[in-house]
Parts: C-alpha cells; structure tokens; sequence
C-alpha cells in the first residue's frame, strides 16, 4: 500500500488506485529521527566499528585511537566502558570529560575525531556505474551520492531515482528525477545514513508506477509511505 503526499497534483498524472489516500502539500522525503540511524540532524553519529581518535589536552597517556565495539561501546583507562552509539563526537567527548572532572583531571579539554566510519554510509544500487556502500557526511546530497558511484550507468534513467527511507520505523520511499534537480526545479534532497539510492527499474519504483500515469517529476518529486 502506498499513501502518496502531494505537493502540485499537475506535476504528475496520478490514477486512482486501491488503498491510495493522498496527501497535498508535501514532496518532501521527512529526515530520519536519531532512532532510525542505528549505525533531524545533520550531525554525524558515531556507530559500532567506526574508529575514533580520542584526545584528551595535556594527559597523552589518556589520548588514544579507539574502534568502537560491534554493541556500540569503548573503553577507556579511568573512565571505563562508555555507550558512543548515536552520539556526535562533540556528545561523547563531553561525557569523557564528565567522568574524567574532578576525580582524575581538574578541568579535563578532550576531543573526539572520528577517523573512519563503517556505520554513516548510504546504498548505491542499480543502473549506476560502481554500486556499493558509500559514506555518508552532513553534505551528502542525492546528486553527491550518485557521483560516489561514478554517476549512471549506459542504461541509467535520470527520471527513475528512488530513496528508500526509515522514519520513525516507517517505510518510506521519494520518487526523483535529476534532470529536473540538475536544472535548479527543486531542491538536491539530503541524503543520511541507511538511505537506499536506487536508479532504474526496481521493485521501489514498480511501487510508484501502480500510481503514476506520467512521471516526468518536472516540478517536484512523489513522496510515499509504504505499507
């Protein structure tokens, strides 16, 4: 079942279909919430394996590289076993810091730096020259993700893009078009991590074609809640 949020019904020829309720005034793909990244805010999140670099100012036997553990912790001498999952470096280093005041160091300065990251990435599939897992940033946008992987493939269509999205633990899917993205018609949507990119035929975009008549998506793109 797909529940279509509409923004401009002349974008698209939409054809009535079973269990379809349609929503005006909405093309937008709604941005995560913290939940749905387990690995809104644009901010990075720290996830299980990524490695990090801890620096803690004028003690370097505390300064270190840790990667952190598959259920999201670190450990660290003086401070002990600490929960990094979901948090931003600037979160973690403050909790570092909290333990570490007072007790062990006066007024404790650390830095958090995250050195790789295997948790922020995004799905690249289908008719894209180099599919694969591409790392997510708070700059990563739609077009950005598609150049990761070396841009469409021979048979890749600008009109067919699909981002396959968890908010709030529901489903969600946003039909583009980067032609029309290209041009300046509509925004470059954000891209976050768990974001399945998708061009070309596919089982997300057969979902959009029950209902579309006509999809050139030249004014905005169909957002949906699947079902």
């Amino acid at each position: 079942m797909l529940i279509l949020l509409s923004a401009c019904a002349q974008r698209a020829q939409l054809r009535p279909a079973p269990g379809l309720a349609i929503i005006t005034d909405n093309s937008v793909l709604p941005e995560p919430a913290r939940g749905d990244l387990s690995s809104g805010e644009r901010a990075s999140l720290i996830g299980p394996l990524d490695v990090i670099e801890v620096g803690v100012f004028g003690v370097p036997e505390l300064s270190r590289e840790l990667q952190v553990d598959l259920s999201g912790q670190i450990t660290m001498p003086l401070v002990g076993q600490v929960d990094a999952r979901g948090k931003t470096p600037l979160e973690l280093s403050e909790e570092i810091a909290s333990r570490l005041r007072g007790r062990y160091v006066r007024d404790p300065d650390v830095t958090i730096n995250v050195k790789s990251s295997v948790s922020q990435v995004v799905t690249v599939d289908g008719e894209v020259k180099e599919p694969g897992l591409y790392p997510v940033t708070n700059q990563t946008t739609l077009m950005r993700a598609i150049a990761s992987a070396k841009g469409l493939s021979e048979f890749g269509k600008a009109t067919d893009v699909v981002i396959l999205r968890q908010v709030n633990g529901q489903r969600m899917a946003g039909l583009y078009n980067l032609s029309a993205i290209r041009r300046g018609v509509y925004p470059d949507p954000s891209i976050f991590a768990n974001d399945v990119v998708v061009v070309g035929d596919s089982p997300a975009r057969r979902l959009f074609g029950d209902v579309v008549a006509t999809a050139p998506l030249l004014a905005a793109p169909l957002v949906a809640i699947i079902q």
